[in-house]
């Protein structure tokens, strides 16, 4: 049962981004069932430049409103500091995140929230579905055969298959700021945030519901720039800090997905010999989840009605 006191903060940094999403994004949890939340909009703008000045002008409009802090950085940090600000500034008891062109549907605080009190774990996520502009579902993550939650079940699904995004996370609030908050890192914020969770013993438990939705737009973002390339191979390599844990059938799959999410990155950079040169290299390295992964990518897209049990 949750106590009417218990207050989430729901922290949604902004960088360059037009301020229709982030309205959206404010209403999706202004719109919330669960009403006892606060909303930390931290803008991670460039000082003088015409994206701070229109979003200062946006927010002036949240002035009264004692559930909305605005908070401005000095300097343009990007997105793992910025929303280490909005913990640093955050109030509530649970602490979760929402991008700023993202959007809850109206029950995942209040049923995110049950599930954590219910289970009274540190940390929780959900299922995630990413859509494009009109809202067709390009991809669905879901972890039906996550059945380990010990640190070495986790860990090992988490480095093989990553355990995010970033709005489908609640925290305890005391919990967050305990292992400190997100790494400065260029890509895979979340994942780093979730394996410092995992290595540092939080009780973490998966809610097999999904009530966010994700846009991936056809342009801009760090997941489609250059960024996006160099981290994931930084990632890869660290990875491989783990690799003694592993079987080979398991480094078999690690690689395979590197070199699937690089054939994505080059192609969306327009990149495309090195998107195919990366195909080769991606069936070399595991024919057989080239197989298997190609299918369930293609079911995840469906209808969650028009999947198979």
């Amino acid at each position: 049962m949750i106590k009417s006191s218990t207050r989430v903060s729901v922290i949604i940094p902004t960088y360059k981004r037009e301020v229709k999403y982030l309205l959206r994004a404010i209403n999706s949890v202004k719109n919330q069932t669960y009403k006892n939340t606060e909303i930390i909009v931290v803008d991670d703008n460039p000082p003088g430049s015409e994206y701070r000045k229109r979003m200062m002008d946006f927010m002036k409009q949240y002035t009264n409103d004692s559930d909305v802090i605005y908070y401005v950085n000095e300097t343009n940090m990007g997105g793992a500091l910025a929303r280490n600000n909005g913990i640093n500034v955050a109030t509530g008891d649970f602490i979760t995140f929402l991008d700023d062109d993202d959007e809850y549907l109206t029950k995942k605080v209040e049923k995110q929230l049950n599930f954590m009190i219910e289970k009274n774990c540190d940390m929780s996520f959900t299922d995630l579905k990413l859509v494009n502009d009109n809202k067709v579902v390009i991809d669905y993550r879901e972890y039906p055969k996550l059945n380990s939650f010990d640190k070495q079940g986790l860990l090992k699904y988490h480095i093989m298959r990553h355990l995010t995004g970033t709005p489908t996370f609640m925290y305890k609030a005391s919990k967050l700021k305990e292992i400190g908050g997100f790494e400065d890192v260029k890509m895979g914020q979340e994942f780093y945030l979730m394996l410092k969770s995992i290595e540092n013993d939080l009780k973490i438990c998966y809610f097999p519901e999904c009530d966010v939705r994700a846009y991936r737009h056809n342009k801009g973002g760090i997941s489609q720039g250059k960024n996006k390339i160099i981290g994931e191979n930084e990632l890869f390599e660290f990875k491989k800090k783990y690799f003694n844990i592993f079987t080979t059938r398991e480094k078999m799959f690690i690689r395979f997905r590197h070199y699937a999410v690089m054939t994505m990155a080059y192609k969306r950079n327009k990149q495309y010999f090195r998107a195919l040169k990366n195909v080769v290299i991606m069936f070399v390295s595991s024919p057989i989840d080239c197989i298997i992964e190609g299918r369930c990518f293609i079911l995840r897209t469906l209808p969650k009605r028009e999947r198979k049990k």
